[in-house]
C-alpha cells in the first residue's frame, strides 16, 4: 500500500485528507499515481493537471518521474506563494 496525503488548501479543494492506493505497476511513479487518482476521481483532473502542484515522497520533495514503492508516503501540496 502507498499512503497518499493532501495538504493545505488542496485538502479542502479535494475534500480528502488522505487515502491509500495499492502498490503496483500503475503506481510506480508520482505521475502514475496522479493519473490513477484522476481516473478514480475525475473531478480532480483540473487539480492534478496543474503543473505547479508540488509532491513529496517520504518527506522529500520530488518531481513526477520519481519512483514510488509499497510503504511509501506520497504527499501533494498546492503551489507555494510568498510575499
Amino acid at each position: 500500500m502507498i499512503k497518499v496525503v493532501f495538504f493545505a488548501a488542496l485538502r479542502e479543494q479535494l475534500n480528502c485528507a488522505e487515502l491509500e492506493v495499492n502498490a503496483g505497476e500503475n503506481t510506480d511513479s508520482i505521475a502514475k499515481i496522479k493519473q490513477l487518482l484522476v481516473e478514480q476521481n475525475p473531478q480532480w483532473q483540473e487539480t492534478f493537471n496543474n503543473a505547479s502542484l508540488l509532491s513529496a515522497v517520504n518527506h522529500e520533495m520530488v518531481d513526477g518521474s520519481h519512483p514510488v514503492k509499497s510503504g511509501d508516503e506520497v504527499a501533494f501540496f498546492p503551489p507555494v506563494t510568498g510575499g
